[in-house]
């Protein structure tokens, strides 16, 4: 069994991607709030990359994979929005990224070959509108997927997922009802919406021997939309 850290696993992609790697493997999954689960091989940590450093401690020597979930959407004209939401967006999207790597790299060098997922968005690679704060934290997550990609290779690959809009608890309030369903798939050629589910599979296959010879990629899952000049 592999040993995985999955950074925001209570809800959302984070708990998907939990569930989905702990039937075979051993999950450290973390989130800000105390959690009691009943799946053995699920150990929950509490940890807010915002306030708190990461107990080495409470996790084993050898780490297989990481995976960093937290995210924010933020979506606001650029004039009505805050430095301080620049500030906020960059410090959860990028810096809690890179403070938990630093603490968790020595285990994460102790696997014979590692993987490391971060989540991007497709609106960096197409441009919305409304998602200046956003994109520009995400952007820069994707520079430092590349950059690490090289400076870890070949021992650990690092891999970015980028998704369109995904029904979890995040998008709620873009997709809290039928309608606003309807009209975010109408705008994806493949006429859906994501789901947590299938941005987990895409991760586990990321995490897998399988994709040995990927590292250093921005990987779209998008229902198309990155073909379009559509914009949600």
């Amino acid at each position: 069994m592999k040993n995985y850290l999955v950074i925001g696993g209570s809800s959302g992609i984070g708990k998907e991607i939990s569930e989905l790697l702990s039937n075979e493997n051993i999950v450290f999954s973390t989130s800000r709030n105390e959690i009691n689960g009943s799946n053995e091989n699920i150990r929950h940590i509490k940890y807010d990359v915002l306030e708190d450093e990461l107990d080495p401690e409470l996790l084993p020597d050898q780490i297989d994979g990481f995976v960093y979930c937290p995210g924010t959407i933020n979506l606001r004209p650029f004039r009505s929005l805050k430095l301080e939401t620049f500030r906020s967006d960059l410090e959860l999207n990028l810096i809690g990224a890179i403070k938990t790597l630093q603490t968790i790299l020595p285990r994460l060098q102790q696997s014979p070959s590692s993987s490391i997922i971060f989540y991007s968005t497709v609106a960096v690679k197409i441009g919305m509108p409304f998602h200046s704060s956003v994109s520009s934290s995400k952007s820069a997550l994707e520079g430092l997927t590349k950059s690490l990609a090289a400076e870890f290779a070949p021992k650990i690959r690092v891999n970015c997922i980028a998704p369109s809009i995904v029904n979890t608890p995040l998008a709620n309030k873009f997709l809290n009802t039928e309608d606003k369903i309807e009209k975010a798939a109408a705008r994806h050629p493949l006429n859906k919406i994501g789901t947590a589910k299938e941005i987990a599979q895409l991760t586990q296959y990321l995490l897998d021997e399988k994709s040995k010879w990927i590292t250093g990629q921005i990987i779209n899952i998008d229902g198309g939309i990155s073909l379009s000049l559509i914009h949600i």
